[in-house]
């Protein structure tokens, strides 16, 4: 900082002086040297520059080729994808509807089945009730005979003498001839 305010200082001064003046002189002043100076370097920095500029355009002309490429290729991909979900989702349509035709006849037979199985026990206890019935019919009719039998048998123990007996006997030996 202070080199700076020390140059602006000396430049102030010189002004102020009037010893600054604009020489005119070409060979004096350099002003060929430094035109031939600048030349030589735009000359040779130029390629070098435009080297480097183009080693720079090929860079971003190769990036966005490969973003181009990239792009592409997730186009693709996604288009794969959106038709691979078009086809999992029909797929999964496709299930679903079996899935309910498969509900519908599992229920249906379930309810024929059912039904089957509800008219053949119906029609087995209706049988078993038949059975039992005629069993019980039979012991009340035995126990009735059984008690007839008794009775009568009470009754004719006082009843039954020997010609009564006889009587008896004859009687059925005649419905045997």
């Amino acid at each position: 900082m202070d080199v700076l305010t020390q140059t602006l200082n000396s430049f102030s001064t010189q002004i102020s002086d009037l010893e600054v003046s604009l020489n005119t002189d070409i060979f004096e002043t350099n002003v060929i040297n430094i035109t031939i100076l600048a030349g030589g370097l735009f000359y040779l920095l130029s390629g070098a520059l435009t080297e480097s500029l183009d080693e720079r355009q090929q860079k971003i002309l190769g990036a966005i080729q490969e973003s181009e490429e990239r792009l592409e290729e997730a186009t693709t991909r996604l288009t794969e994808s959106e038709t691979q979900l078009a086809q999992a989702q029909m797929v999964i349509e496709s299930i679903q509807k079996d899935s309910e035709q498969t509900a519908q006849q599992v229920k249906s037979s379930i309810l024929t089945d059912g039904k089957a199985e509800i008219e053949r026990l119906t029609a087995t206890a209706k049988a078993q009730i038949t059975t039992i019935e005629s069993r019980v019919r039979k012991q009340i009719s035995d126990y009735v005979v059984t008690l007839a039998l008794q009775r009568i048998t009470m009754q004719l123990e006082g009843k039954l003498t020997s010609k009564l007996q006889k009587q008896i006997i004859d009687r059925n030996i005649s419905k045997l001839a």
